[in-house]
């Protein structure tokens, strides 16, 4: 199952059932999880530790060293879960500072040409399209897909369940459950696709726009439009999610729709 023609370090821990296939380079304080398949040139530097049932596809680079001026060479992890799918050409970079972690999640697909940056968190269950690239320190939540070519800029967040529609780059934030498209950037709507597939009933999705019809079209600071929000809508968990990721904010949020 692991090619004599791969260069694997001996202190690297592999697990159970693992396939590594020639030209794969492994090296040392790495581990790597029961059942995953690593294809050919792939490299997995040091710091990286993976959970199972990943498949990481040609010429990706995990692990990589971070590409921000203030590294100084401390050892640092990228951390990824199970079930991911890394395809070709994928660039994952560790953190920067000692201690620090960049994270994958589980059941992630990376689709050709993505770069995560370090110390960058992703979520569960996202996609990311052919070439996005997200910089250093962004947080991309739960279920969030991000089409082809979109460039998420420095501490950036991405909402849950939130679409990213192809080519947008952004520099504030993306609230949860919903469609961004066009360039600048701007509000397109709520997820509903999305939020049907997993299942939230066509009443909470009505509330959801409506949160967002406040949101996006009310005047006023963003601290007085989440009190409309909590005053107007109906409250359950998708409503809560709404309101506790807008109280985060730190770079402020995307704008609304032109008309």
């Amino acid at each position: 199952m692991i090619s004599s023609q791969a260069v694997i370090d001996s202190s690297a821990r592999i697990g159970k059932n693992v396939e590594i296939y020639p030209f794969a380079y492994i090296e040392k304080d790495v581990e790597i999880g029961d059942n995953c398949i690593i294809y050919p040139y792939v490299s997995i530097m040091q710091g990286t530790k993976m959970g199972t049932n990943n498949h990481v596809y040609q010429n990706s680079v995990l692990g990589a060293v971070p590409q921000d001026f203030s590294y100084e060479g401390d050892a640092t992890e990228l951390i990824i879960g199970n079930h991911n799918i890394i395809r070709e050409n994928v660039v994952i970079n560790r953190a920067t500072k000692k201690g620090d972690q960049t994270v994958i999640g589980n059941e992630n697909f990376l689709m050709e040409g993505v770069h995560i940056s370090h110390d960058s968190v992703v979520g569960n269950n996202c996609v990311f399209g052919y070439g996005a690239k997200i910089a250093g320190n962004c947080d991309i939540r739960d279920n969030v897909i991000l089409s082809s070519g979109v460039i998420a800029n420095p501490e950036t967040r991405v909402g849950k369940g939130a679409m990213v529609q192809s080519g947008c780059r952004f520099s504030k934030d993306v609230p949860p459950y919903i469609v961004a498209a066009h360039m600048p950037i701007e509000y397109g709507g709520i997820n509903s696709k999305v939020l049907s597939g997993y299942g939230i009933d066509e009443e909470v999705q009505r509330d959801i726009a409506n949160a967002y019809r406040l949101i996006f079209h009310s005047e006023g600071r963003l601290f007085d439009i989440i009190n409309q929000v909590k005053e107007q809508v109906s409250m359950g968990k998708e409503i809560q999610t709404i309101i506790d990721f807008l109280q985060e904010t730190q770079l402020g949020i995307i704008s609304k729709k032109r008309i």
